[in-house]
């Protein structure tokens, strides 16, 4: 069995972030969303695993590697540009042969991972298996619509009025019959090649389309309250650690990891928080569910709620929270007079002021 992994896509709803990075490394408790769903992947005993890359390859590669560091071996699939999900298992058709697979979106996140899931295709070996959770609003995601004995009769994609609220997880397992859809359906109002419409294609002709209902946390890390959000759930699972440096000052309270060559200096630590290699806080509150990367400084500042990527600084402001601060980011207080606000802001981005 192999594994399919989409990198590709532009990540528009975490601008300005992916202006400058892959959505798919966007860190969740310092470590990259991608990297979860590759251990997932390892861990359910799969080894074959080919990336489907597009604009952010170069990035995608130079993270992953050829896999050897999460006991992989990676094939790099270039995607010219995000024809849908369907089209991804067109365009690896050689790379995949005839082998069963698991289709895998590289930013989503499962707590618990695909091992019973991919055990329990192994065993049945349906044509297709599809992942369910139910959702408040189906609208944004592929939806199922299930008969009395829980069997799946149609789907949809993104629809208007959703038939049912069991929303399609990002992970797909499939038999080669797959193929055969794929190349059967044509492209959707949106210009791609949807997975639900080969899926439908699949359910059309009788085949073995089976779906599971997924108790366990389930996110699409598409946005950034979603990310804060994954990002929380992590943390609850942190084991008390300190290897750098705490100063008698200072206070860690709760789940709180400092990591080598952190140091803590007269600052209050409220766990869960990760602090990452190399990071300074300093005269600072940092509060529950805030992971900080490496080489980042804090000083004079309280911050809760919110996610810091690597090599960026915070200084002398009252207290940030709910927030995604990218790499190499400078945040300081605003001059006192004259009374204005000066910005230098990136496409799509989005400010609020408190005048």
């Amino acid at each position: 069995m192999k594994a399919l992994v989409l990198s590709g896509g532009a990540g528009t709803r975490l601008r300005p972030i992916t202006h400058t990075s892959a959505k798919q490394l966007v860190p969740v408790a310092n470590k990259a969303v991608l990297f979860y769903g590759l251990e997932s992947i390892a861990a359910a005993g799969i080894t074959e695993v080919g990336v489907i890359v597009g604009d952010t390859a170069a990035e995608i590669q130079e993270a992953v590697g050829d896999g050897s560091k999460f006991g992989l071996r990676i094939t790099y699939i270039p995607q010219e540009r995000p024809l849908g999900l369907a089209h991804a298992v067109l365009i690896a058709r050689d790379w995949l042969g005839d082998d069963d697979f698991v289709m895998y979106l590289g930013d989503n996140f499962i707590v618990g991972g695909i091992s019973a899931l991919v055990d329990e295709f192994r065993h049945n070996r349906p044509d297709a298996q599809i992942l369910l959770t139910q959702v408040a609003d189906a609208r944004a995601f592929g939806v199922a619509e299930l008969d009395a004995t829980g069997q799946v009769v149609g789907l949809e994609e993104k629809p208007e009025h959703p038939k049912s609220d069991f929303a399609l997880v990002g992970v797909y397992l499939f038999t080669p019959a797959v193929h055969d859809a794929v190349r059967a359906i044509r492209p959707s109002w949106r210009g791609e090649l949807e997975i639900t419409h080969a899926l439908q294609h699949l359910i059309d002709t009788d085949a073995d389309v089976r779906s599971t209902v997924i108790q366990g946390y389930w996110k699409d890390t598409g946005n950034v309250t979603d990310m804060l959000e994954v990002n929380r759930t992590v943390l609850e699972t942190l084991e008390p650690r300190t290897d750098g440096e705490v100063d008698e000052e200072s206070e860690l309270i709760g789940r709180v990891v400092v990591e080598e060559g952190a140091r803590i200096l007269r600052s209050r630590i409220v766990g869960p928080v990760l602090i990452g290699a190399g990071t300074v806080v300093e005269d600072s509150y940092v509060g529950p569910f805030t992971s900080v990367a490496e080489n980042c400084a804090v000083t004079d500042s309280e911050i809760e709620f919110s996610i810091v990527l690597r090599d960026s600084s915070i200084r002398g402001v009252g207290r940030i929270e709910n927030s995604l601060i990218g790499r190499h980011v400078e945040v300081t207080p605003a001059p006192s007079v004259p009374s204005a606000h000066r910005f230098v802001l990136g496409d799509h981005s989005k400010v609020q002021i408190h005048s």
